[in-house]
């Protein structure tokens, strides 16, 4: 599922920050291909928000090599921030403005711009291009900050949780437009808390927490969820009935021969395989169970 292709967009080694004597990101790695759809994910205070700040250029590190689009971005300069977007939590304040007017205006701040008016139709705001930023909802608003990040056209986009007060119909615009985007060639680092995004738009995903990578992959295979355990449940005789196997087909098949000589069918069966949510949920516990154990 991953791109195949043998650059790298963003390469890290041994990237270390601290704050005062406190280290927040110690020792991390992380390669990211041309484009692809890469998730950054960790409980507050993991270091991904201190880490992604590094790799935009925004916060200096004390330690480690960093190479984005081929260059250190805390050596960068103007030529290479306008090949990257950035979607921050922190909205840009542009509120007398028409969602026309700050839209067309970051556009001329790039050398090659995406059509101004194609993104505000691509991020839902058609309807609103003369609207002022002051007057949106909260979920239009955030719509603007998404417009600005893909204006650019960048080679990589920044997006911090993009889909923030977004509802379910324009998640789902949102997610069929950085599938295009990726499918053009865009590289894609998302941090977010919804773990259906990460599902349906990365390619794999990392775990961060207290300064470093714990698990990384697809988010099929994530922290062995490909070979962990299922749940299977029934009623049997008016009785809940709920057993954890890893191999629930088999247990399936064999509920279905006993019922042949029963009533013929299984009442109230079901199989539950690990979510993803699952799965880093049980990392996330298990990191603090470690983490109180060596304090």
């Amino acid at each position: 599922m991953t791109p195949q292709r043998a650059e790298t967009a963003v390469r890290v080694r041994d990237l270390t920050k601290r704050y005062g004597r406190t280290p927040v990101v110690y020792g991390l790695d992380l390669d990211i291909a041309y484009g692809e759809v890469f998730a950054l994910l960790g409980p507050n205070g993991a270091g991904k928000t201190t880490t992604v700040e590094i790799l935009e250029g925004h916060r200096s590190r004390d330690g480690g090599s960093v190479s984005v689009l081929g260059e250190d971005p805390a050596r960068a300069g103007r030529a290479w921030r306008g090949r990257i977007g950035i979607v921050s939590q922190q909205a840009r304040d542009a509120a007398d403005l028409t969602v026309r007017e700050v839209v067309g205006h970051f556009a001329k701040t790039y050398p090659r711009p995406r059509d101004p008016e194609a993104v505000i139709e691509q991020v839902g705001l058609g309807e609103h291009a003369r609207k002022r930023v002051g007057r949106l909802s909260g979920g239009q608003r955030r719509r603007v900050d998404v417009a600005l990040g893909i204006v650019g056209d960048p080679e990589l986009l920044f997006l911090d949780e993009p889909t923030t007060g977004f509802d379910p119909e324009a998640r789902a615009r949102f997610w069929e437009l950085i599938r295009s985007l990726a499918a053009g060639g865009t590289t894609i680092l998302l941090t977010t808390h919804y773990l259906d995004e990460v599902e349906a738009l990365a390619h794999r995903v990392a775990v961060v927490d207290r300064g470093r990578v714990k698990a990384l992959g697809e988010p099929r295979t994530l922290g062995g969820r490909a070979e962990a355990a299922a749940v299977v449940s029934w009623r049997e005789n008016g009785r809940e009935m709920r057993r954890e196997t890893a191999d629930p087909d088999r247990l399936v098949a064999e509920l279905l021969r006993l019922a042949v000589h029963n009533s013929g069918r299984v009442e109230g069966l079901s199989v539950h395989r690990p979510s993803l949510e699952d799965i880093y949920l049980r990392m996330i516990e298990d990191a603090d169970v470690t983490g109180r154990a060596s304090a």
